[in-house]
This record gives C-alpha cells, structure tokens and sequence, in this order.
C-alpha cells in the first residue's frame, strides 16, 4: 500500500476514474473542494465550490457533474470550473449531497442525508442528462456507495446507518424492482461507506470506523480484507493503467486522537481489475 496523495482532508470522499484525462477525482466534502491527481506526473488541482459538495463525476462533454448542498449541477471544466448551472435544484435545509454514481447509460445516481444524520432524512434519485429527475428512495439516512454489476443488471447500494450492503433489481427502465441485502457489515468493524465493483463483480466497500476496505463475492461471502492505516476509510474505486490499482479517500474531522495519514489518499497496487466507469450524460 502506498500513499497517492498525502492530505488533510476533513471529509475525502467520492474517487473516480476520470479515463479521458487518466486521473483521479476525488472531493473533500466539508472544505467544499474538488480534487484531481494524475499519477503520471503527480500533477494535482483543486477547484472550490460554493457548497458543501458530496461527488463529482465527469461529464461525456467535458467538465464535471457534482453533487452540492442544494442540488445537483454542472461545471464546464474540470481545472478551473468555467461556468456553472444548476441541473437540479431542491433546496432541503438541513440537508446536503453526498455520494453519488454514473450508471452505464449515462444518469446520474446521487444520494443525500442530514447534516445531523436524522433517520429517513435523506434521498436517493435517478438524474438524466437533461435534468429528468425521478425520486428512487425518499426515507434514507445516509445515502453512500452506489455501483453496478458488470452485466449492468444489479445495482449495489449502501444505506450506512443500515449497516447493509443492497442489491437493487433494476427493470427495463433502470429503476428498482426489488431490493433485498447483499451483507450486513457486524457490530465493531464499523459502518459501510463507498463501494465499487469489480470486473468480477465483486464488492469493495469501505468501513467507516473500521480502518478496512473488504471485498465481497456476488453471493455475500467476504473474500478478502485489506487493513489500513486510517481509521476513517470513506470509499474507494479502481483507476491507472488498466484499472488495476485500489484507490481509497479517507476522512479526519471527528478524530480526537493524531492520526497522521487520516484525510489523505491511499492506494493499493494491482489489487484487482476494475471496470470502466461512464460519464454522465449532460
């Protein structure tokens, strides 16, 4: 395991392969910042937004689709944000972005919860590129990982104060038809948080409060653990050449014992075959 990107991020969340520009994006939540890495060159960028920004996505065009306090919207550039619009906007107070997915056909799905984690505070919706909006679940807690199987007919949801990993039957019109649970994560070896899935299609998800990412096989069986040196892991994706290195963003804030690599980016050489994510369609 080595260290990509050394950081104090309050609230790292959200990597994603970018594979037109062959680098990483990843956000700190609460520090309203998107971040890129080109592990090639080491080269990094950091771009500010106005709220507290929970995702961001490539879009097939160019630019980024990112998942805000107040809505979801749109930035024509990656470096330096160009211009901006809202794609949409629901304005719950209290309430903010938080992680969020492209699917294989191009929409975007993004969670949102609570600031103070109220149970059923949060959503979980279906965006299309031209801003069509269709309500998945209203009665979340805390919206988290979101990934697809390889065959693109399963989806892979995390509900974090669930403690379970979801699979999501989806029907011709990509909805859910059924959900039912994949894994519940025990007691004491922390909370799920982000996942991906692999071109397997297992589950890598990352444990919140358990200092693990671990890796589950389609029928639920845990197969392998990867310990780290971050108690706060907050999710983690597949990127560089091939998509056979593990990237992991970790989280600080709550912390009150030093710990010196928490908020920082880790990676995992060759851990495993990932497979290639789309941009959102808008």
């Amino acid at each position: 395991m080595d260290i990509a990107v050394r950081a104090q991020a309050a609230l790292g969340e959200g990597p994603t392969w970018d594979a037109a520009a062959r680098r990483l994006i990843w956000v700190d939540i609460l520090s309203s910042r998107v971040h890129t890495y080109d592990p090639s060159t080491g080269h990094r960028s950091v771009l500010a937004t106005e709220q507290h920004v929970g995702a961001a996505k490539p879009r097939a065009g160019g630019g980024l689709v990112v998942n805000l306090r107040d809505g979801v919207g749109l930035y024509d550039s990656v470096a330096d944000g160009g211009a901006f619009r809202w794609l949409h906007r629901e304005v719950v107070p209290g309430r903010r972005g938080n992680d969020a997915a492209v699917a294989p056909d191009g929409a975007l799905w993004a969670g949102t919860m609570r600031y103070d984690e109220g149970a059923g505070g949060g959503n979980l919706i279906r965006l299309t590129g031209d801003g069509t909006a269709t309500e998945v679940y209203d009665d979340v807690s805390v919206s988290n990982g979101v990934g697809w199987s390889p065959d693109g007919r399963s989806l892979y949801y995390i509900d974090t104060l669930t403690r379970r990993i979801d699979v999501l039957d989806l029907g011709d019109g990509q909805l859910p038809l059924s959900r039912r649970p994949l894994v519940t994560i025990e007691d004491g070896a922390g909370y799920p948080d982000g996942l991906t899935v692999d071109a397997d299609g297992c589950v890598w998800v990352a444990l919140w409060d358990g200092a693990a990412v671990r890796r589950y096989t389609p029928s639920g069986a845990l197969d392998r653990v990867i310990e780290l040196p971050v108690v706060r892991p907050t999710a983690c994706a597949f990127g560089g050449p091939g998509l056979r290195d593990l990237y992991i963003t970790s989280a600080s804030t709550g912390l009150e014992a030093p710990h010196p690599l928490s908020g920082s980016v880790l990676v995992v050489p060759d851990a495993g075959q990932g497979v290639e994510q789309a941009a959102f369609a808008g």
